[in-house]
């Protein structure tokens, strides 16, 4: 069986699983989307939705993070662990967005990943959820440990694996197919050890 072929089989058979597999996280706009993405490092999105939830009601601008208190930033942040790296990655985002890119958050994924912390996974996540502009698949810790174990990458480097990805995902699927290894991952084939032969794929790829 090809990868192409495998993928085929993957996608029919999360879809059924998942037909409403997409982002978890809460935002209303490219700005907050990617704070949340950042914030989501280590972290899951479920807290993140808690901590955004007044975060967002406290700095409704991109002004208003720019002039953000880095310490009382920190404090807002806190619970999503990592803080005060994360304090930097978004204060100092914001001030680039409003210096370089007239308060827009970027379109390409060029531009994107010149800023602070967001590497190719944060764009990924960013442009397609906010803009529709798809130029990859983001890669997070679910598709890194899934697409070696669903065998479509040998590859331990999250770009060497999206661009395996690339090659045998069709490309009207790129954005989906993060999300449905996504709800696979934390549904049925979870990072801990458990029966693999009980895992849906695992019937549906043999």
């Amino acid at each position: 069986m090809t990868k192409k072929q495998r993928v085929v089989i993957i996608i029919q058979t999360l879809s059924a699983l998942f037909p409403k597999a997409k982002i978890m996280l809460h935002y209303s706009n490219s700005w907050e989307l990617l704070v949340a993405v950042i914030l989501s490092a280590q972290c899951t999105d479920k807290m993140v939705n808690r901590v955004t939830q007044n975060l967002f009601q406290k700095y409704k601008t991109l002004d208003d993070y720019v002039k953000a208190n880095r310490s009382e930033f920190e404090k807002d942040i806190f619970m999503t662990g990592f803080y005060r790296m994360k304090t930097k990655h978004i204060l100092e985002t914001a001030t680039l967005i409003q210096q370089q890119f007239q308060g827009v958050v970027p379109r390409t994924i060029e531009k994107m990943i010149t800023l602070p912390g967001v590497g190719r996974k944060t764009a990924n996540v960013v442009l397609g959820n906010a803009y529709g502009v798809i130029e990859g698949i983001a890669v997070d810790t679910h598709v890194k440990r899934l697409a070696k174990r669903l065998k479509l990458t040998k590859h331990t480097d999250p770009e060497k694996i999206e661009r395996d990805l690339m090659k045998c995902v069709p490309k009207s699927m790129w954005l989906r197919f993060t999300y449905l290894l996504i709800e696979y991952g934390r549904a049925y084939c979870i990072a801990r050890k458990h029966n693999h032969a009980a895992c849906p794929l695992t019937k549906a790829l043999t």
